[in-house]
């Protein structure tokens, strides 16, 4: 197939989507031809800077080409890692074009607001020189993996909230409580019932020495920046009880340490805990496509990991995100999106009047009792996974990838990984070859989210 007027050989094709193109293959194919240096730069909080160094054609017969792949790999950037402002260095026309798209009116004014929001300042494009390039800095902390003392780990979920009490890394106390956190707009609703499961753990510890709390979201420095829980919340009522709604709430049963993180970073730090590795990117495939990653040295990176907007595919027909308005995001082809937009091509109806979880149960108890016609679902989503982790793994270099969320429990998430393993074998066998994929095994299930978000903060004594 060709895009752009780029020649890109794909060999294993989904089952249900015969006109995916993966990034991973377009941007391999592109890179071949490129001979010009450029670079993107981006800061985010805490003054941390990532240089990405790259190559485009810098011709006027691959003007298109060089825009589409450095406009994607802008976007991809920036929900891998977050940020406010982007320096394109080297290609002055290339500055304008992606100044023009990520503007307040612009093609990609979703994530120029969005990115203005989450760091409270306003999104910047600027330009300089290649030889003036700037330097990076990037930091990783340690985080987690405290066991020590009397420990409480509460996980917010967008259907439940967990809580767990934890003495020396063993859970003494659980509890799953349904909750229905998106469609409450009073704030005060969560911070009661963030402060009834604390309590209700805090009343199986004979004292409380920390706090971890994991929660779908972006958190910088404890803050809520943006979360789907308070989808419902106005603005006002965000800026003044949402911010800072879980160090409040844990503050109210104990003066101790208090870590707020990302779920995505607490599954991945769960996988590495029970894998004793690092490495280790974590994929939640559920309502969204969430994801966290515990670097080489075992240390939570605090990027946003936000790849449910990080493009996948660049099909110009791809599905359309409906929320950022984009085409071939990871959302909908790695979460119940996905299975709910295949099912049809697979030949099986859904009643409208379910809810996506709904639909995706029915999708999934069809496959229960052996192969069905639902398989070609998991196969294409499996596909998909194969291409996009050698995509993923040019950006993050993960030795471990952990698979999570209600798309990959039962037979399903069997053959997803049975698939995408096969599709690295084929079409990436360079990486094939030290990266391993796998669904969590007992023992990770044992460890679980609320003894790995217990582990976050560092106790005071």
């Amino acid at each position: 197939m060709e895009h752009l007027g780029i020649r890109i050989d794909v060999i294993n094709k989904p089952m249900l989507d015969k006109e995916f193109i993966p990034f991973a293959k377009f941007n391999r194919a592109f890179l071949e031809t490129a001979k010009k240096h450029l670079t993107i730069a981006i800061k985010r909080s805490n003054d941390q800077v990532m240089v990405f160094d790259t190559l485009i054609h810098g011709t006027d017969t691959m003007e298109e080409a060089d825009l589409y792949y450095i406009e994607r790999l802008v976007k991809t950037l920036l929900w891998m890692k977050g940020g406010y402002d982007v320096t394109v260095c080297g290609d002055y026309n290339l500055y304008e074009n992606i100044k023009k798209a990520y503007s307040h009116d612009g093609t990609r004014s979703f994530d120029y607001h969005f990115m203005s929001k989450v760091y409270e300042k306003p999104f910047i494009v600027n330009y300089c020189e290649y030889d003036d390039k700037p330097v990076a800095q990037e930091t990783s902390r340690p985080l987690g993996r405290h066991l020590d003392g009397c420990r409480i780990g509460f996980d917010a979920g967008g259907s439940d909230r967990k809580v767990s009490a934890v003495i020396d890394g063993s859970p003494v106390f659980s509890e799953e409580v349904v909750w229905h956190p998106k469609v409450q707009s009073d704030p005060d609703y969560h911070y009661n019932e963030i402060v009834a499961a604390l309590k209700s753990a805090a009343a199986y510890l004979p004292k409380v020495d920390a706090i971890g709390i994991s929660s779908a979201g972006i958190y910088i420095n404890n803050r809520t920046m943006a979360a789907s829980l308070f989808l419902d919340v106005p603005q006002d009522l965000f800026e003044q009880k949402v911010k800072d709604i879980f160090t409040r709430a844990a503050k109210s049963v104990a003066d101790v340490p208090v870590v707020v993180c990302n779920d995505g970073d607490v599954s991945a730090l769960a996988g590495g805990m029970s894998l004793n590795k690092n490495s280790v990117l974590g994929i939640a495939m559920g309502t969204s496509e969430a994801a966290g990653f515990v670097d080489e040295h075992g240390n939570i990176t605090g990027w946003l990991n936000e790849l449910a907007f990080a493009p996948v595919d660049a099909q110009t027909q791809g599905a359309v995100d409906e929320w950022s308005g984009d085409i071939g995001c990871g959302v909908k082809y790695f979460s119940q999106d996905a299975v709910i937009r295949l099912a049809p091509l697979a030949g099986i109806h859904l009643d409208d009047k379910l809810t996506p979880a709904e639909k995706l149960v029915k999708v999934q108890d069809i496959m229960v009792g052996g192969p069905s016609i639902a398989d070609s679902i998991f196969k294409t989503i499996g596909t998909y996974l194969g291409h996009t982790i050698a995509l993923y793994n040019d950006l993050y270099k993960c030795k471990y990838v952990l698979l999570l969320g209600r798309v990959t429990s039962g037979r399903g998430g069997e053959l997803i990984v049975k698939k995408a393993k096969k599709v690295l074998k084929n079409e990436y066998p360079e990486i094939a070859k030290i990266l391993h994929v796998s669904l969590p095994d007992e023992k990770s299930r044992r460890i679980g989210q609320s003894v790995a978000a217990a582990s976050l903060p560092k106790s005071r004594g």
